[in-house]
């Protein structure tokens, strides 16, 4: 499986000629749309009407089976919500031998319901940016000591190119809050299970 990131909290993985898309919205926030007909779309939380012919659109919980990926998404507090509110989605998903799992603008207190649903993980995609808007360094440290994935991608953090609704933290910055030195910065992540490390690392993906 292969994962590139495109600004925000979108990211794309491709696996058996499928690409999987997470939480285009990159147009409303003053970029350019990444859809394509037949990919297979996730949004973690409100979002835009998607403008293409996708193979399948998923914005909710539920288990679904596509293109070679198996997608378990999990119902989740979302970051500005009250505890009464699931408004928001975690996605596990499965392609191969690789697990990936995608949190979103999550409330970073994950119940043992949530964690029993997410099992074990490779790969871990999170936000960083923070103020209010979505995890900081402490919430997403606070959610990669529950998960303990092998992998961990940081995404939505302050982008020149972007125009977020709240100012995002920049990313040196929520790194050294969250303690964590990258291992590798690189455009595409090839993930393969015997390259996996015993102990979490964390990867930086520069913006496609």
């Amino acid at each position: 499986m292969d994962i590139q990131f495109y600004g925000a909290n979108c990211v794309a993985l491709t696996y058996k000629g499928n690409r999987l898309v997470v939480d285009d919205n990159l147009a409303s926030l003053g970029g350019k749309d990444i859809l394509r007909s037949d990919d297979i779309v996730l949004f973690t939380g409100e979002h835009p009407e998607v403008k293409v012919q996708a193979r399948l659109i998923v914005d909710q919980p539920g288990e679904y089976e596509v293109g070679d990926f198996s997608i378990t998404g999990i119902a989740a507090q979302a970051h500005m919500d009250d505890s009464t509110k699931k408004l928001a989605t975690i996605y596990k998903i499965t392609a191969g031998d690789v697990d990936v799992l995608i949190t979103g603008h999550i409330y970073p207190d994950l119940s043992n319901a949530q964690q029993e649903a997410i099992g074990t993980v490779d790969v871990m995609v999170v936000p960083v940016g923070g103020n209010g808007y979505t995890l900081d360094a402490v919430g997403a440290l606070k959610v990669i000591k529950d998960v303990e994935p092998k992998l961990v991608i940081p995404t939505h953090y302050a982008d020149k190119a972007l125009g977020y609704e709240v100012p995002q933290q920049d990313l040196a910055a929520a790194l050294k809050e969250l303690g964590m030195e990258p291992k590798e910065t690189t455009a595409k992540l090839k993930l393969k299970s015997a390259d996996f490390p015993d102990t979490t690392q964390l990867i930086v993906l520069e913006k496609s």
